[in-house]
C-alpha cells in the first residue's frame, strides 16, 4: 500500500501541475483523493521528503522543493515509481554505489566519523540506514550520496530486507578503522552477496 500511495501522490502532482514552491494538499484531503489511510500518505510523504522533493514547514504545510543542479535524483526517482520492472535493477544499483562509497570512506574518513559507527553498532537492534548514512556523508560526495538516499527509500519501499548480523557490523568497523578497502569490500560481499539483476 505504501509503495502504491507513493506512486499516487506522484501521479496527483503532475495532474495537478505543481511545481517547486507550491503547497502539496493535506494529508486528509490527499487520503481522501487516493482512497488510501492517513498513515500510508504519511509514510509516502516522509519518503519523498528523505529524497529532497518536499519539505514540511511547521505550522504551514508542505511543499514542493527545487530539486536543484543534480537533475539526475529527480529522474531517478520517476523512474522508479513508474516502471515495475525496474525493482532489480534497484538492488544492485544500491549495492553496487554503496560498495563505492565504503571505498571512499576508507579513504577520507574521520575519527569522529569512526566514534559514531561504533555508537551505532552498540546501539541493538543495529540499524543499518543509521550506521550506513554516517558511510555515506564521510564518503564527501554530495552526488552519490543524493542518489544512495533515493535509492534507499525506495528500496524500503519495495525489497525491506531482514537485518544483518552483529557479526557484520563488527568485521565491517573493523576494517574501516584500518582503512583496509580489501577487507572492507571483502565483508560487504561475504555478508550481501551482489544482487544481481540479470544473469548471462
Amino acid at each position: 500500500m505504501y509503495a502504491e500511495t507513493l506512486k499516487h501522490i506522484h501521479r496527483l502532482i503532475v495532474h495537478d501541475g505543481l511545481a517547486p514552491g507550491d503547497r502539496l494538499p493535506s494529508e486528509r484531503e490527499l487520503a481522501e483523493r487516493l482512497g488510501v489511510g492517513r498513515s500510508s500518505v504519511r509514510e509516502a510523504l516522509r519518503a519523498l521528503e528523505f529524497l529532497g522533493l518536499i519539505e514540511t514547514r511547521r505550522g504551514e504545510g508542505t511543499y514542493m522543493r527545487e530539486i536543484g543542479s543534480h537533475q539526475l535524483i529527480d529522474l531517478l526517482a520517476m523512474f522508479l515509481l513508474e516502471n515495475e520492472r525496474a525493482k532489480a535493477d534497484l538492488a544492485e544499483t544500491k549495492w553496487l554505489v554503496e560498495r563505492l562509497l565504503l571505498e571512499l570512506f576508507c579513504q577520507r574518513r574521520s575519527e569522529e566519523a569512526i566514534s559514531r559507527l561504533e555508537k551505532t553498532v552498540r546501539q541493538k537492534p543495529i540499524d543499518f540506514e543509521r550506521f550506513f548514512q554516517t558511510v555515506a556523508e564521510e564518503a564527501d560526495n554530495y552526488l552519490l550520496v543524493r542518489i544512495w538516499r533515493a535509492l534507499s527509500a525506495f528500496a524500503a519501499a519495495f525489497a525491506p530486507k531482514p537485518p544483518l548480523a552483529d557479526s557484520f557490523y563488527d568485521q565491517l568497523l573493523a576494517a574501516l578503522k584500518k582503512r583496509d578497502r580489501t577487507e572492507a569490500v571483502a565483508v560487504w560481499e561475504a555478508h550481501r552477496p551482489w544482487p544481481l539483476s540479470k544473469k548471462n
